[in-house]
């Protein structure tokens, strides 16, 4: 049965206009000039300011340190903009040539977020024995330096829909910075949680920013906590000995808590058996990056007989071709700076995926603790340059790098 549909006039010309668009569309196209459209979207703009892929910084202040052996750097926009805001407990990855090797190293903000309305932030960075990045810096940064770097980034930072409103912080060396971060975050008002901070250190001179730390924590009304941890000093008013779960028992508050930890490698081995004795649930345990073990050949799985060995490396980027050779004692990603290549990275640790890279050929080894690639990319033949260790010889893919 045919079904009958009635037209009025007004209709009958609204279908006809619709029928004639494309050829109207079409005059109008022609008619118009020849010149680029552009637009402005408030939104993209907001965008590119929250997350750029690089800020030009000039250094504007150092504050040393002494016995601590570190340096505070202040650095500030070069274009007079504000700097791109952060989370208290987030990094920057700085960018740096040394001798001609292009490398990235990833440092936590010290600094309240606070100061990016200046256009600034701040780093500290603390000597590292035989530190290849960390004693450029401490020698060579004078106030004038420019420097590049990037948005902030990370996730080791308070969210109130995960953590406990009360943390304890674990800290060592320059693991405290993101805690200080966090204190003055809690201060001004920008975070709303309340922190307990044990923080090793060896002796009461070597405490870094123990001055910055007090101050924020007699300003922050009872809701920041600083507990000094001496391993190798015994006196009035300071714990002695390590950090163990029965010292963060002693100022863990009652009820629910989460505990953050940020230290060097043998710190984190440290504490791992001792904050499971804390029965913590899973998500109540939080850590910031790891970085990539100093003695591979001790993970399980690693094949023996190999850290030795020196493998030949093939790095495709675009165009480009370079032949060079990689240590089995350490990833890619620094074989592949050594070269002088410019490679994506940021928190050398596996966990951003920045640095991903196509294997073609090749075997590689990734410490289970830096495992942080996708499933699909494990199935495709991607891996993470900067946790993979050679045990044969590579080619691999490369993607060029934005930190420019």
């Amino acid at each position: 049965m045919a079904l009958k549909v009635k037209v009025g006039k007004i209709g009958l010309v609204d279908a006809l206009k619709f029928k004639n668009l494309p050829a109207t569309r079409d005059k109008v196209i022609e008619a118009a000039p020849a010149k680029e459209i552009t637009a402005d979207f408030p939104i993209n703009n907001n965008a590119k300011k929250l997350h750029p892929d690089c800020q030009k910084m000039v250094i504007t202040k150092i504050r040393d340190h002494g016995k601590a052996e570190a340096k505070t750097f202040f650095l500030k926009r070069a274009d007079g903009e504000k700097a791109a805001y952060f989370r208290a407990g987030q990094y920057l990855s700085i960018a740096l040539n040394i001798k001609g090797s292009e490398i990235t190293r990833p440092y936590s903000i010290s600094c309240s977020p606070s100061f990016t309305a200046e256009g600034m932030y701040t780093i500290t960075v603390k000597k590292n024995q035989g530190g290849f990045a960390a004693d450029y810096i401490l020698k060579n940064w004078k106030e004038g330096t420019e420097v590049t770097v990037s948005e902030p980034l990370g996730s080791f930072f308070y969210e109130p829909l995960r953590d406990a409103k009360n943390v304890v912080a674990l800290a060592g060396g320059s693991g405290i910075t993101p805690f200080l971060s966090m204190a003055y975050a809690i201060r001004d008002g920008i975070e709303d949680f309340c922190l307990t901070v044990l923080f090793g250190s060896r002796t009461k001179d070597s405490i870094l920013l123990g001055k910055e730390l007090a101050n924020v924590a007699a300003a922050a009304n009872g809701r920041v906590k600083i507990v000094n941890v001496l391993s190798e000093e015994e006196a009035d008013g300071f714990e002695h000995g390590f950090i163990t779960a029965d010292l963060i028992k002693k100022y863990a508050p009652d009820g629910e808590y989460s505990v953050f930890i940020c230290g060097p490698e043998a710190m984190y081995r440290f504490l791992v058996p001792e904050i499971a004795k804390l029965g913590l649930e899973a998500k109540y345990v939080r850590r910031e990056l790891l970085g990539v073990t100093k003695d591979v050949s001790g993970c399980e799985g690693y094949p023996p007989k190999t850290k030795t060995k020196k493998f030949a490396l093939t790095v495709r980027q675009g165009e480009n071709i370079y032949e060079t050779t990689a240590k089995a004692s350490e990833p890619l990603l620094v074989a592949i700076e050594r070269a002088g290549i410019a490679a994506p990275s940021r928190c050398r640790s596996g966990e951003c995926g920045w640095c991903r890279s196509k294997l073609v050929s090749g075997e590689v080894f990734t410490p289970a603790e830096n495992e942080g690639r996708r499933y699909a990319d494990k199935q495709n033949g991607y891996i993470h340059p900067c946790c993979a260790f050679p045990v044969s010889d590579i080619v691999i893919e490369v993607p060029g790098t934005y930190m420019k």
